[in-house]
């Protein structure tokens, strides 16, 4: 009896739960430890230190496709949507949702602003992914189809006003991915954004759906265009872009009978990084 007691009290000492022990209740496993939340995969700073920029994945690691959309609006059509027109456009979303394709959205911090909780929805989604399209669309190039343009000592603080209105918008957890309004970009632009940390993110295939009104064309110059690891750039405002939403409901069931399976920018950046790392000359 002596015995048992001297191991009972032994088993007690030991244990981490010693008031459990002593009442006779099975000690309580601690509660596991969360693991930090890992950072979006980026790509390595290019030659001196400058953004890097990326156009497309690994063409040789599956078939796999990123759609995008621009979610533009300038600081100066306020008045424009106040009078009603739109540069939302929630049926596109809506039908992504439905086909349960995963996106990458690179918003405007103004567009942002403009339409607070469906930047919400769509940054808490987890099929999609929000980046950074610049806080009113200038341009970071001098003649960039006509945009407005940026001066150089602003151009970081311009990203980092979007990144602030979406927060503002409650979207928790923007991408560290950048898109030049209207694709220009220049050195002096990489070199700028460089303290920014973020990766700058082009495409190599054009939807061509801006101010286009056939479904049709869009559709057909997509597919024509895709190939594995393709970034493909269309839009998200109705009236700059209102055959979209009919081309992506073509679009989508067309490339997944080629084998094609749609994923966001964060994978195929990932795929990109593990590819370089992995080569023998980068050994």
């Amino acid at each position: 009896m002596i015995t048992l007691l001297r191991r009972v009290a032994a088993v007690c000492a030991l244990s981490t739960a010693l008031a459990a022990c002593g009442t006779g209740r099975p000690p309580q496993a601690a509660p596991p430890v969360s693991a930090p939340p890992s950072r979006p995969p980026t790509l390595a700073p290019g030659p001196a230190g400058l953004t890097p920029v990326f156009e497309h994945g690994p063409r040789t690691r599956g078939r796999t496709v990123a759609l995008t959309f621009d979610a533009d609006m300038t600081a100066g059509q306020g008045a424009r949507a106040a009078a009603g027109e739109r540069f939302d456009h929630p049926r596109l979303i809506s039908t992504l949702r439905a086909l349960k394709v995963p996106a990458t959205v690179f918003m405007t911090g103004r567009w942002a602003e403009q339409y607070p909780a469906q930047a919400r929805s769509i940054g808490r989604d987890p099929l999609f992914e929000v980046a950074n399209h610049s806080y009113s669309h200038y341009a970071y190039t001098r003649d960039c189809y006509g945009l407005p343009t940026v001066p150089e000592g602003r151009m970081r603080s311009d990203v980092e006003r979007a990144y602030a209105a979406f927060r503002k918008a409650g979207v928790t957890d923007p991408m560290p991915y950048f898109r030049f309004p209207g694709g220009c970009y220049d050195r002096r632009a990489l070199k700028a954004l460089t303290p920014a940390g973020v990766t700058a993110v082009q495409w190599d295939v054009v939807g061509g759906d801006a101010f286009e009104s056939d479904p049709d064309v869009v559709a057909r110059q997509v597919l024509d265009g895709v190939r594995p690891g393709s970034v493909v750039v269309l839009h998200c405002t109705r009236s700059a872009a209102p055959a979209t939403e009919r081309a992506v409901r073509a679009i989508v069931p067309e490339l997944r009978r080629e084998g094609f399976r749609f994923v966001k920018v964060s994978e195929l950046i990932g795929a990109a990084d593990s590819h370089a790392r992995t080569r023998p000359e980068a050994r």
